[in-house]
């Protein structure tokens, strides 16, 4: 029979995500059990819409901060008092669940970080973050698609790599396979009566790529149904918020916990564009940062011993402007903030250079600078943690030198 990808046997078979669903009884038959093994696992955590990295990680310690946002900027005391971190930064109180993770030392932040050019354009800078190839339009696959080339495929499994949430993103896009899925609950046969179909895609494979794969996706479906993933509950007492977040990341934690071979995790949250009313303590902004505190500190919480294996990467496609908009909020900037988290993290740090907010300081006068180039914490982690050794075909023409390391993981 013809080649057919694995993306092409997928949508052959019907798979969707319309809800949770008895598969047909030869999917149970020809499924077994894919051994994962406590294996390292990265999580990337997108904020669509550019997330202003001076409110996430403030800067109350200088004095430019309080003097260009005079009505948003967060302070070190009273209604508006943030959670200190060292002389300079201080935490949203909205992410103040993750303040366990700042004191032991499993969580570090990277301040003026992302683009190496100035891009305002959230379409463009979402995908030259996503493919690692910053200016560069002609890239079709993403960088965590480069990234499982380098990967171990054994065990075999069809949630080597997982996206929760509604598309496949950019990053995971390629000839590597990957799933995207809204919820485990939505993991399910379109329709069962066309399980026949499936069935004979799969019994007259004879290349032995295309057999491995149906033996992939019906080891997938069976798991769902028959180990019940879809249902299992938090552990250590985790409450995630009632929150899509909240919903994404449990998911993820419960792939890590049922070992079914997870190696690359991608979701996302959207919101983050506050050009009007950000708010400081409360209001948009703060219930955003509310909802990805809450819902990562239920996640560290809920994998357990488990969080050992677990590096989760928190990006965005640019940050803010420096000085607050007459609609008391922020425009498109450059420079922002990344959040690495997970148990072999060099924490309680706010790493990379920092200049300050003095006007000679800003790119344009306006803008906070990408002093790091967001490859610099990408290949820290992919290299760091899953083992990456050839970062240069992740990135394409980017090279990590030895001086701009930040020393992220330990180790």
């Amino acid at each position: 029979m013809p080649h057919l990808s694995r993306r092409l046997l997928l949508q052959a078979s019907g798979l969707s995500l319309l809800g949770l669903a008895t598969a047909p009884p030869f999917l149970a038959r020809a499924a077994q059990q894919v051994p994962g093994g406590e294996r390292r696992v990265l999580v990337t955590l997108f904020l669509r819409g550019g997330a202003d990295g001076l409110s996430l990680v403030a800067p109350v310690g200088d004095a430019d901060y309080n003097r260009l946002r005079p009505t948003i900027a967060l302070r070190a005391t009273g209604e508006r008092a943030a959670l200190r971190l060292d002389d300079t930064f201080w935490l949203h109180p909205g992410l103040a669940a993750l303040m366990p993770q700042w004191s032991d030392g499993t969580l570090a932040v990277v301040h003026a970080v992302g683009l190496p050019q100035a891009m305002r354009s959230h379409f463009d800078a979402q995908d030259f973050v996503e493919t690692g190839t910053p200016g560069v339009k002609s890239t079709h696959e993403g960088y965590l698609n480069r990234v499982l080339a380098q990967l171990p495929a054994e065990p075999a499994s069809a949630f080597r790599a997982v996206a929760i949430q509604d598309t496949l993103p950019l990053a995971l896009a390629g000839t590597a396979p990957a799933l995207a899925l809204e919820a485990l609950a939505d993991f399910r046969l379109r329709d069962p009566q066309r399980g026949a179909t499936f069935a004979s895609l799969y019994a007259g494979a004879v290349d032995e790529a295309l057999r491995t794969t149906g033996a992939e996706a019906s080891a997938a479906l069976a798991r769902v149904r028959d180990d019940g993933l879809a249902d299992m509950p938090p552990a250590h007492g985790a409450a995630y918020p009632r929150s899509p977040l909240g919903k994404r990341l449990q998911d993820i934690a419960r792939l890590i916990r049922a070992d079914v071979g997870l190696q690359v995790a991608a979701t996302e949250m959207g919101g983050w564009d506050t050009h009007m009313a950000q708010g400081i303590t409360t209001g948009h902004f703060a219930s955003r940062a509310r909802e990805l505190g809450e819902a990562l500190g239920a996640f560290v919480q809920d994998l357990g011993p488990r969080w050992s294996d677990v590096l989760v990467v928190v990006m965005t496609e640019f940050g803010r402007t420096v000085k607050e908009n007459g609609s008391r909020g922020t425009d498109h900037g450059t420079g922002g903030a990344m959040l690495v988290l997970g148990g072999g993290v060099r924490g309680r740090r706010v790493v990379g250079p920092w200049k300050g907010l003095a006007p000679e300081h800003l790119l344009e006068g306006r803008d906070v600078p990408s002093l790091t180039d967001f490859r610099t914490v990408l290949s820290e982690a992919l290299e760091g943690h899953l083992g990456v050794r050839s970062l240069a075909s992740v990135f394409p023409g980017f090279q990590l030198r030895p001086e701009a390391r930040l020393r992220l993981l330990r180790g």
